[in-house]
């Protein structure tokens, strides 16, 4: 039995999906039964309960031989990243209560470094907070999501895809979500290890590439447009983040275009990922043709 957090998301869903392909059992503790009632018709057991109750946590852990922690997503993060900051506690109160075979969590590229790097700095401390655990630690940094680049699909169709990568032909670590499940569905059930691991996850691409593969789907000639600075704030209101609070993620996507999130850091491993932003943007595209 492997428990999954976050199975709703992305990155939860691809790693339930592995563990069920190979045959695994899977448990998740969610909010909400009927946001998850088509894992609970594949075989998962839900268990009721979130990330903000340690009892929960630890009730959902009792006979697993692994489990996967992510953090939940937060956008408009406080100043102290106190979000954060809880569920890493309630993670760190039910881990140490029993020593488990294994933990993978869910980091990101530049969770090495302790400032500038925005929203990732939640990341940053839920990596600090698991050292301090007995058990086996697996922290899977990962790039960008192609997922992330999703709406170009709509958005690209007048020949532009707008990103706040500049400049556009840079690269930078990204990754699509279901290579991140499939590899940490391996952690989870492959050898077992001692103390704690650090995987790099995705391959060094550019936004001028992205762009490319995505005319492809799209047939269309596509070239990645970088948004000015000065409109940041206003493009991030777009997408949903409060009038004010845009800063954080306006500092991760600084940090990513200085380089601050690529390939290679010292004392990691490293797995490319084999799914395209063509793959990404295929199987999108297909899905909502079926």
């Amino acid at each position: 039995m492997y428990l999954v957090m976050g199975i709703t998301g992305k990155v939860g869903g691809a790693t339930a999906r592995h563990l069920l392909k190979e045959g695994k059992q899977v448990r998740a503790l969610v909010r909400n039964r009927e946001n998850a009632a088509k894992w609970a018709e594949q075989g998962v057991e839900l268990v009721d309960g979130d990330w903000n109750d340690a009892t929960a946590i630890a009730a959902a852990l009792k006979g697993v031989e692994g489990a996967f922690v992510t953090l939940p997503v937060v956008w408009a993060p406080s100043p102290d990243y106190r979000e954060a900051k809880g569920v890493i506690a309630n993670y760190v109160e039910a881990l140490t209560k029993v020593v488990f075979p294994r933990v993978v969590a869910l980091s990101s590229m530049g969770a090495h470094r302790t400032s500038g790097v925005g929203n990732i700095m939640a990341l940053s401390l839920l990596e600090q907070g698991l050292r301090s655990l007995p058990s086996p630690v697996a922290c899977v940094r990962a790039g960008g999501f192609f997922e992330n680049l999703l709406f170009g699909l709509q958005a690209a169709q007048g020949g532009t895809l707008p990103v706040f990568y500049n400049p556009t032909n840079r690269k930078s670590t990204m990754v699509a979500t279901d290579d991140i499940g499939a590899e940490v569905a391996t952690l989870l059930t492959g050898p077992a290890w001692s103390g704690h691991r650090v995987i790099e996850m995705g391959s060094m691409v550019s936004a001028d590439e992205v762009a490319g593969q995505l005319g492809e789907v799209l047939t269309l000639d596509v070239k990645a447009f970088p948004v000015p600075r000065a409109g940041w704030a206003e493009t991030f209101q777009q997408f949903g983040i409060p009038k004010g609070h845009t800063g954080p993620a306006e500092e991760m996507f600084e940090g990513i275009n200085a380089g601050w999130m690529d390939l290679g850091i010292a004392g990691t491993e490293h797995v490319v990922g084999t799914t395209s932003a063509r793959d990404v943007f295929a199987a999108a595209q297909n899905a909502v043709k079926a």
